[in-house]
Order: structure tokens, then C-alpha cells, then sequence
């Protein structure tokens, strides 16, 4: 589906794709680099950047919008969750902020959703609370970014509850099995949880994937939990990606240890520092994760419309 939505500046255009070709893609991704380079963080998420490419995903919108024939500004909606709202990232070229493009784009993600919208503020920037304010949004989550060093601080030695085994991911061997787990230990997370075979592809895909950092905990042959790292190489940060638990295991330190040992991996590979991210309304996670060190560097925020 196209639609090209004329707006009230003149020589403003928005589109609504359900695809991207190549080239508009590229086009994306170039602003998306160029507003990194000036804001200092990615403005979409890495889901965001996989769906950029590829045919068309169910539930996922792109809207790009163009002023006098050049692209100004990108949202991405969507609509997969069952129950919550359709949640949103939208970004504008640094060259082209403070005339009212951001503003466009959210009113036709507004118009688009029946105002019933989430809109994450990466790095939660004053520009980005305004525009939430404007269009009548309200903070509804804070997703915190925490770091601490891989270099001159001690790595907790790992304590693996008894009968647990841990090794390392292998393609396609284990896709199956890990899905499995990663939906219970996130059934109640709405990006995390929703994770598909496709999903796991695109990851597998990308230049940074290492099935050396990819760490399987096992029971008596079943896949129980896991810790998957990731490098950022150009940034030298290490990254806590994703560490999940199945429910029938949580609670005897497995996390606490798989954590430690994708730590240790991180800072056998010469990073300097390590990442991750971590709810702020998820207090239990905090705690073990300021123990082992961490502090918050910075946070993302998600406002969204009244329900």
C-alpha cells in the first residue's frame, strides 16, 4: 500500500509505505547516520534498522517525508502487539529540525493509529520531550543504558547452579530451542518476546553476530537459559544483549553467572567497556546489575497517548 499525504507547508510530501525499495532505504539510512553523527546515538532502534530492508513485514509502516523533493525526516510504526498500542520511532535530518517536520510526521502517525500511539524518545532528549508534550503524549516508560569497564574492575567468577552445562550457540542447530526459550523468559515483554525466526535471521545476518559470544545454559539436555553478547567495534563496546532465563529456572543465580561469563568473554576480546539496557521500572534487574558494577550512562524514553 502508497499513500502520498500532501501537508500544509508548501513543498512538504508525506508517504506511507509498507516496503521500502533499495534506494529509499539508503536514502533512511543516510539520515539516520547523518542524525547519529550530530545527536551522538542512533535515533531508531536496531529493529527499526533490520525492517528497514526486505519485503513487506506484517504490522510495519514507513512513513518518509520529503520537502522540496529531498528527504527531511523518517517514522517507522508498529502494529504487532496485541495489546498495547502501536509504538513508533521517528527521526528528522539534523539540517532540517525546528520546522515543524517533526511535528508532521507525528501527527500522521496520530492520524494513522487513531490516536492510540507509543513514541520512543531515544537518549530522551529535550527536543524530543517537547515534540511528545505537543502531541499530547505522556511519558510512559524509561529504558536505562548502563555501563560499567571491562579493564582494571573485577569480573565476578561465574557459579553455575548445580547440573547446568554452558556452551556456545549453533546456527541453525538451535534456532528452535532458543525462540522457545526466548518467548517464556519474555512473555511479558512486547519487543523481546515477539521475536520470530525471521527475527533471528536478520540478526545472524548482520556483520557483528558471533556464535562464540552466544552462550547456552543446559539441564539434562534442555535449553534452560542464555546470554548473548554483542560488539559494537567501531564505539569498542561490548554489550550485555539480551540474557534470558526460562521461568521454571529463574531464581538460583543462573543469570547472575551467565552475565559473568559473557562479561568475561566481552573483556577477553579487548573491550574496554560493557552495556546494556535494563527498565527502570524493574528494580530486581537494577540491583544485581549495580552490583555487578554498572552505573546509568543514559536513558531512552517511551511517552504515548492517554488509554
Amino acid at each position: 500500500m502508497t499513500t502520498d499525504v500532501p501537508l500544509p507547508s508548501p513543498g512538504r510530501e508525506l508517504q506511507t509505505l509498507d516496503a521500502l525499495t533499495p534506494e529509499q532505504a539508503d536514502a533512511v539510512l543516510d539520515l539516520l547516520a547523518e542524525a547519529t553523527r550530530t545527536d551522538g546515538r542512533q535515533a531508531v532502534s536496531e529493529q527499526g534498522r533490520l525492517q528497514l530492508r526486505g519485503e513487506h513485514r506484517e504490522g510495519v509502516r514507513h512513513f518518509l517525508l520529503t520537502a522540496g523533493g529531498v528527504l527531511a525526516g523518517y517514522a517507522q510504526l508498529e502494529d504487532t502487539d496485541p495489546v498495547e498500542a502501536p509504538a513508533a520511532e521517528l527521526v528528522v535530518h539534523p539540517a532540517r529540525r525546528g520546522q515543524g517536520h517533526g511535528r508532521a510526521l507525528g501527527a500522521a502517525l496520530l492520524a494513522s493509529t487513531g490516536k492510540r500511539l507509543r513514541v520512543w524518545a531515544h537518549g530522551g532528549m529535550p527536543a524530543a520531550r517537547h515534540l511528545a508534550q505537543i502531541l499530547g503524549l505522556s511519558l510512559f516508560r524509561e529504558l536505562r543504558q548502563l555501563r560499567r569497564p571491562l579493564t582494571g574492575a573485577a569480573i565476578a567468577e561465574p557459579v553455575l547452579p548445580p547440573g547446568v552445562t554452558v556452551r556456545t550457540f549453533n546456527p541453525g542447530e538451535d534456532d528452535a530451542a532458543w525462540l522457545g526459550v526466548n518467548h517464556a523468559a519474555f512473555a511479558h515483554h512486547p519487543e523481546q518476546g515477539s521475536l520470530t525466526q525471521r527475527d533471528l535471521d536478520d540478526r545472524k545476518a548482520e556483520p557483528w553476530f558471533d556464535p562464540k559470544g552466544f552462550f547456552l545454559a543446559e539441564r539434562d539436555g534442555e535449553l534452560i537459559g542464555f546470554h548473548w553478547t554483542k560488539v559494537h567495534a567501531d564505539e569498542q563496546l561490548g554489550e550485555v544483549y539480551v540474557v534470558g532465563i526460562r521461568p521454571d529456572a529463574q531464581g538460583g543465580g543462573l543469570g547472575r553467572a551467565l552475565t559473568a561469563i559473557g562479561l568475561r568473554h566481552l573483556a577477553a576480546e579487548g573491550l574496554p567497556t560493557a552495556m546494556l539496557y535494563v527498565d527502570a521500572d524493574n528494580p530486581a534487574a537494577l540491583t544485581v546489575y549495580e552490583r555487578m558494577g554498572f552505573v546509568t550512562h543514559e536513558v531512552d524514553l517511551m511517552y504515548r497517548t492517554e488509554s
